[in-house]
């Protein structure tokens, strides 16, 4: 071997080293710039509550004390960490504090990814897979628990499927991993599901006698898994309170990120789901049942819930790199580069660099922007004027159920579907949204509720508009006041359409 083509290798080496981090710069910088995008939901305001109830307590929540209708009631946050995280930043540097760290967790999701995959294919093609993924979750991206938990899922899955590949059982130094991921998200329970069909796939091209010793080693890692997984607080209850959300029945169809992909109108998914259809044809991709079992799974999943999209992305395409990466030599070209110090050295230096560079652009950026809720879940003026009449017990909007909670206001509903239950919340909805004219007058009567706060482009505040017994107080653009007929105000507050 020569000595140019022995420089152009470790050149090579180190490129290939700082790639992901590159890409995960890239994305990082992406997102700073439209970072605003990142707090549209709600549920970004009970999740810090939360949070903040934790740090001021040193304690966990094991019952609800954010509603009225569900007072004392069981429940847990099998998401607490994340609640942690983000209260603690958004103490420290307001909304910034949330988008940044939500900022991280995606560059390091498009990070690891590009790195997995560096084992099988090519840079560029690594580079693609990881931008499609972030194309088809922009719909899911938001300053929330399942995007801080969306790097360990990578990672997770990444080390499954590398054992996989290499006919080996998973290290258990990976377990960590999992008890982290059950600290951040109820998502772990898809950890622990795909251990089994990765054994599988682990397992398929041995001997009988091969097969019954892997499995075993696989077996004995699964329970490990398990165990790792109740590593929380609440231990064993996390496996609970993280399934009860797949309980909730026909209410999954109804909360916006539950419900179907729509292919009424041409989308990414569609687009990514007819271009894996075109790749598989065009190559000719011979794969192994398990691995088929995989991508369905992963298809069915987001054509089931539009928020499973962002693991299809992400997944998938580490279910195809060794297939797809088969007969290549690239992956090998940087072995020799790794034995050099000095190729470390420059690959570190080239790391804090790219370090460096995003703090430097975070300050710039941040010290002239300042991240804002979006308007249409902050109705401002109308919960100013709830809380100057002392309302009790309000009847709200689901999409204002984290906003109250933030403002100190007890809440009918929010975004913790798995509190209320099936029967409640679809009752709720049909009541707001007039599918059941008659549950909105039961509803109030029944819970006792002196004022509603209702979104103004709902058909609710029309049906109180005619509701014998209560009188509109106050509308915008955002939101609509309702209180009864015979209830006293303080002060004189009159009906207004302004904004927030």
């Amino acid at each position: 071997m020569s000595l140019s083509f022995t420089n152009s290798i470790a050149a090579q080496g180190r490129a290939r080293a700082l790639v992901p981090l590159c890409v995960g710069a890239g994305a990082y910088l992406f997102f700073l710039y439209f970072g605003d995008t990142l707090l549209q939901d709600s549920d970004s305001f009970w999740q810090i509550k939360i949070g903040q109830w934790i740090v001021d307590h040193h304690a966990l929540p094991y019952t609800d004390f954010y509603s009225f209708t569900r007072p004392g009631e069981p429940w847990i946050s099998t998401s607490w960490l994340s609640q942690v995280l983000f209260a603690a930043s958004y103490a420290q540097w307001d909304w910034a504090g949330p988008v940044v760290l939500t900022l991280l967790a995606i560059a390091a999701s498009a990070a690891i990814l590009v790195y997995l995959l560096d084992a099988n294919l090519e840079i560029p093609r690594s580079v693609l897979f990881a931008m499609l993924a972030i194309v088809l979750s922009l719909h899911h991206i938001l300053a929330r628990p399942h995007m801080l938990a969306l790097p360990v899922m990578i990672a997770w899955v990444g080390v499954l499927m590398n054992a996989a590949d290499r006919k080996v059982a998973p290290s258990w130094v990976w377990l960590p991993l999992m008890s982290l991921w059950a600290n951040l998200h109820g998502g772990f329970v898809l950890g622990l599901a795909l251990i089994g069909p990765m054994a599988i796939e682990a397992i398929w091209t041995l001997e009988s006698g091969e097969q019954v010793r892997l499995l075993a080693r696989w077996f004995v890692f699964g329970v490990a898994a398990m165990a790792a997984a109740c590593v929380t607080p609440y231990g064993w209850r996390t496996l609970l309170g993280a399934t009860n959300i797949l309980n909730l029945g026909e209410l999954l169809s109804v909360i916006s990120e539950w419900t179907p992909a729509n292919f009424a109108s041409f989308s990414a998914f569609e687009a990514a789901i007819l271009g894996l259809i075109a790749l598989g044809l065009f190559r000719g991709l011979t794969l192994s049942p398990p691995r088929i079992l995989l991508i369905l799974l992963f298809t069915w999943m987001g054509l089931t819930h539009v928020r499973s999209i962002e693991a299809f992305a992400f997944l998938v395409p580490l279910v195809l790199a060794k297939p797809l990466g088969e007969g290549s030599p690239l992956p090998q070209l940087d072995a020799l580069a790794t034995q050099s110090w000095a190729a470390r050295y420059v690959t570190i230096m080239g790391a804090l660099m790219i370090a460096v560079a995003i703090w430097t652009s975070t300050s710039i950026y941040m010290s002239h922007h300042r991240f804002t809720f979006t308007v249409d879940q902050t109705p401002v003026a109308a919960v100013d004027l709830l809380r100057e009449r002392k309302a009790q017990r309000v009847f709200n909007g689901y999409q204002f159920g984290g906003y109250l909670i933030s403002r100190d206001v007890p809440v009918f509903v929010d975004g913790r579907a798995e509190l209320y239950g099936e029967k409640f919340v679809m009752d709720f909805f049909k009541a707001a949204e007039g599918k059941r004219p008659d549950l909105l007058p039961r509803l109030l009567d029944e819970y006792k509720i002196d004022a509603t706060l209702l979104g103004a482009d709902t058909p609710a505040p029309q049906i109180l508009d005619h509701l014998k017994g209560w009188k509109r107080l106050y509308a915008d653009n955002v939101a609509v006041i309702h209180v009864r007929d015979d209830q006293p105000g303080t002060g004189n507050a009159p009906m207004s359409a302004q904004s927030n």
